[in-house]
């Protein structure tokens, strides 16, 4: 630990008797400055002492650092003489190295022409051999030498070709020339490496294989491996699978055997594409291509996405330097005749389809639809009964079906999503959002036009005029469906059409067919707001039967136990109704719009349905208890102006109950201070006692 004197004279102080209070003994300080000179005379001795002993080993360390420094120059020394050394015997051994290869050029230059004239030698022996007629060496008689002699063979068949003609056609004519022999020989070698590939001897085949490789019958012998290897290969169902495994297990083999794997890889895999695939998808197809268009499209995407993912498996073998280009003009070699046509085959099939679920769904239905909305005179007493109320004619009856079905639509959509996934497929990539877009419009003519479009006319056209009773609104129900189906369309435009056309020109072409749908979806279903009319007619024929004079000024004045009149008991009813079936069929923005316009004309019948009645006392109570109800009504509509309407519609009410003193008070109230004074006065009017001079006194 680090020394602290005031902390080592605590301690000696502590320790010596009279040094402190400790033991209840007094302090005494003589007896502890005695202790205290004592202790510094021995620290002066010990420090004495180990100075002499520091002086000691610092003369000990400089004598050995001088010796080490003279041990140190004289391995310095040592070192340079060593050095020395080496450098000569490095030179030494420079100079007979320059000797030995100067010696071994001069062997070689006299070794080499030797060994070629004994070649030559020999080549002339076996060329003379030929001549005679009769092969005596053991090379040419001892099957075990065939590589030895196929050496000679090949060296002889290209001396042949370098003989003047004359000694050519001498040199054939013989019966054991060595043309005739180059071929046996190369006969005999490929005869020799099928044995050896179904004894399954891969030594034997490389040694085989290296010799044919300076032969004109090499490819031959690639041929024969690549037939031999299919062999039992294909014999399940499944020729894809069947060709995936082969090709691995060639892949293993034919580093062993060859020199070039890569090529008989790749040569082995174009045969299976050109023969075996090419036989097999041709099977396939060409029985469907003219009978039946929906399997032969699903065959041939089955068949090219198998292919394909075959192709992706084989990208992983070494197949030279552009096996991406290889294996895509592979595919295009088997499927170029389909895929030229197959967008016209697509819409084909994808037009009949459509037309015969549609047809299908109105056959179920026992309707023959008919051509609405063309301008007709038909039509243009249909427009003019629904925006007025002039009879020309009934409307058209649907008997309450809306003409859409979610299972037709379902039905359209998927064909579409299959076509779409065999054009993202099957299509170049040139032509890929030409073509998708052709599918799109399929879609929108078949699920827009003929089938939401065609339920939307008859929708408008089965509206009933405002005046009809008991008139049941299906046009409602025909916009819930279509919200939802159009929904279903939205989705599948962006999950599956958008990533065909995302970057094209057709995107915004796509956008722009897409958005004039929908405005003439909402053209349709603005017209259809008359079926607001016919809410309103509903309620006008409820007040009408239900309302009574004597309601608002009863007989009994004393005798009145309701607490709000029948006829507003059943238009609330009604439009509850009616609003939950609005929030049903729509969403968005839509549901506020046509609640406000439906809220509006609601508190406009009501305004003027009141003004119709005179109301003493106790009917104007009466009143003010319906008014009440329709603004209950009314919040569920949750559009604030509507409230409004009604808030200020109850403030009028008031106006029939309050005493006269009291009418210039209530007039300038919050509710009622901004409203015309004509108003005012007009529900004033209607209390039974306002000709009195009194009220009209206070009034005016």
């Amino acid at each position: 630990e680090p020394f602290v004197a005031d902390e080592y004279i605590e301690r000696l102080a502590w320790r010596t008797p009279g040094g402190g209070s400790r033991g209840g003994e007094a302090f005494d300080p003589k007896r502890l400055l005695e202790e205290f000179v004592n202790h510094i005379q021995e620290l002066q001795v010990m420090d004495e002492r180990i100075q002499r002993k520091v002086e000691k080993l610092e003369q000990q360390c400089q004598k050995e650092a001088k010796e080490f420094a003279k041990k140190v120059q004289e391995l310095q020394k040592s070192n340079q003489v060593a050095f020395q050394h080496f450098q000569e015997l490095d030179e030494h051994i420079s100079y007979v190295a320059t000797k030995v290869c100067h010696l071994g050029d001069q062997l070689e230059g006299v070794n080499t022409p030797r060994q070629r004239a004994v070649e030559a030698q020999k080549l002339m022996k076996y060329f003379n051999e030929f001549l005679d007629g009769e092969l005596k060496s053991d090379v040419f008689t001892n099957s075990e030498k065939i590589k030895e002699a196929a050496d000679i063979i090949q060296k002889l068949h290209l001396i042949a070709q370098e003989l003047p003609f004359d000694s050519l056609m001498d040199f054939c004519c013989c019966p054991l020339s060595s043309p005739g022999k180059y071929h046996d020989l190369e006969c005999q070698l490929i005869q020799e490496f099928t044995s050896a590939q179904r004894r399954g001897e891969i030594s034997r085949m490389r040694e085989v294989a290296a010799v044919l490789l300076h032969f004109k019958g090499y490819s031959h012998c690639v041929d024969v491996y690549i037939k031999q290897c299919q062999e039992g290969a294909f014999l399940r169902n499944d020729v894809f699978e069947d060709a995936a495994i082969l090709c691995q297990r060639v892949n293993k083999q034919v580093g062993e055997v060859f020199s070039n794997p890569e090529t008989v890889l790749a040569k082995l895999i174009q045969n299976i594409f050109e023969v075996k695939l090419q036989s097999y998808v041709k099977d396939q197809l060409e029985e469907h291509r003219k009978s039946d268009a929906e399997q032969y499209l699903k065959n041939l995407y089955d068949l090219y996405t198998r292919t394909t993912n075959l192709s992706s498996k084989l990208m992983e073998f070494n197949l030279g330097t552009d096996k991406q280009t290889f294996l895509s003009k592979l595919i295009k070699s088997i499927f170029i005749s389909y895929l030229e046509n197959y967008i016209d085959v697509e819409i084909g099939y994808l037009k009949s389809r459509s037309a015969m679920i549609l047809q299908r769904y109105y056959d179920s239905k026992n309707h023959q639809k008919r051509s609405i909305g063309t301008g007709g005179i038909q039509d243009l007493k249909e427009r003019i009964r629904q925006r007025t109320n002039l009879p020309l004619g009934p409307s058209i009856d649907t008997h309450g079906e809306t003409f859409l079905s979610q299972e037709v639509v379902v039905n359209l959509l998927q064909e579409t999503k299959q076509a779409f996934e065999r054009c993202h497929r099957l299509s170049d990539p040139s032509d890929l959002p030409k073509n998708a877009f052709r599918i799109f419009s399929m879609l929108v003519e078949f699920l827009c036009t003929e089938h939401i479009d065609y339920a939307l006319e008859t929708g408008l056209a089965g509206i009933p005029s405002s005046d009809s009773k008991n008139a049941n609104l299906y046009f409602l129900d025909v916009v819930h469906q279509a919200n939802t189906i159009f929904h279903l369309f939205d989705k599948q435009f962006n999950d599956h059409l958008m990533p065909l056309i995302s970057s094209s020109p057709k995107l915004s072409e796509c956008l722009q067919r897409k958005k004039d749908i929908i405005e003439q979806m909402e053209v349709k279903l603005d017209m259809g707001i008359d079926t607001l009319n016919c809410m309103i007619g509903q309620m006008k024929h409820i007040l009408a039967a239900e309302q009574k004079k004597t309601d608002f000024k009863p007989e009994d004045e004393n005798n009145v136990l309701i607490q709000y009149t029948n006829a507003c008991v059943k238009v609330c009813g009604y439009v509850r109704k009616q609003v939950e079936k609005i929030r049903n069929s729509m969403d968005g923005k839509n549901v506020d719009t046509v609640l406000m316009e439906l809220g509006v004309r609601f508190h406009r019948l009501i305004y003027e349905h009141l003004q119709q009645y005179s109301y003493s006392c106790m009917g104007g109570m009466l009143a003010i208890c319906d008014v009440a109800e329709y603004r209950k009504c009314a919040k569920d509509f949750k559009i604030a102006l509507v409230l409004q309407l009604f808030d200020t519609l109850h403030a009028l009410c008031n106006l029939l109950v309050v005493a006269p003193d009291n009418l210039k008070q209530v007039c300038s109230g919050e509710q009622l201070a901004n409203l015309d004074k004509n108003i005012l006065h007009s529900f004033v009017q209607l209390r039974v006692d306002y000709r009195s001079a009194r009220l009209a006194r206070h009034f005016s």
